[in-house]
């Protein structure tokens, strides 16, 4: 028996700003889908060969596309064929997060399909996958606020970022147009917003690596300066505050 989970990734990425080192704003160019609008993409982690004991081919996770046309037979020499190219694209991953970030980004409607038997490793594995991640994160957090010049309050962020799960932190990207609108976002909390903006220039750092390794989806300007620019004026309103809090306790 195998599970089978559906999902649907509509959202797309649209930059509204310049990089943060040009003043003007300009709109980005529209993105050109990659894919047909009605393609379903199959996630599945390949099954090791009954007739070897070798683990390579089991590695990873394949992403391929439904067929959505009817084959038909060659009537000479009795092929099957069909119209949808599709079929023939064969994409690997070295983790199934890679390969649903790579669906997401592309806008794919996608099914993964786990195999009965590898159900509890996908959960072992999954759980792995979440700590490398976390790890990832927090290094690349640390870093991103030392070179801003921030690196007294890694602690803070730290305890922000470890805390976004049980707030229920939403994405920036998906709900505010320019990093400036969390910080000023009056329902948002402190550490919401230094989790969100974080977790946002997190996911530009993994576009900008994707841009890097040649992937085509990954077209349209990186927003981690604008990210960075948020980060910083959110540090200087939260310091100005203190110093109104302090000279009016001095008073």
């Amino acid at each position: 028996m195998e599970k089978i989970d559906r999902f649907s990734s509509t959202d797309t990425h649209l930059p509204l700003g310049m990089p943060s080192n040009d003043n003007t704003l300009a709109p980005a160019p529209a993105r050109q889908p990659t894919f047909p609008a009605d393609a379903v993409a199959r996630i599945y982690k390949p099954s090791r060969s009954a007739t070897t004991s070798a683990k390579g081919r089991s590695q990873g996770w394949r992403l391929v596309f439904e067929r959505r046309s009817t084959p038909v037979i060659e009537p000479l020499m009795g092929y099957t064929g069909g119209g949808d190219t599709l079929t023939q694209v064969a994409l690997s991953f070295p983790t199934l997060e890679a390969a649903l970030r790579y669906a997401e980004r592309q806008g794919l409607t996608y099914v993964v399909q786990h195999s009965a038997d590898s159900q509890q490793a996908d959960k072992t594995a999954g759980a792995n996958e979440t700590a490398r991640g976390a790890r990832a994160r927090k290094v690349f957090s640390d870093a991103t606020l030392d070179r801003l010049g921030l690196s007294a309050i890694q602690g803070s962020y730290g305890q922000a970022l470890d805390g976004a799960a049980g707030r229920n932190d939403p994405s920036g990207p998906k709900n505010w147009s320019t990093p400036m609108g969390v910080v000023r976002d009056p329902g948002l909390t402190l550490e919401a917003k230094r989790s969100i903006l974080m977790n946002w220039a997190w996911t530009e750092y993994l576009m900008d690596q994707a841009t890097t390794e040649g992937m085509p989806e990954s077209r349209w300007p990186s927003r981690l300066g604008e990210v960075e620019a948020a980060l910083l004026a959110l540090e200087r309103d939260v310091a100005a505050g203190q110093d109104a809090l302090a000279d009016r306790k001095a008073a």
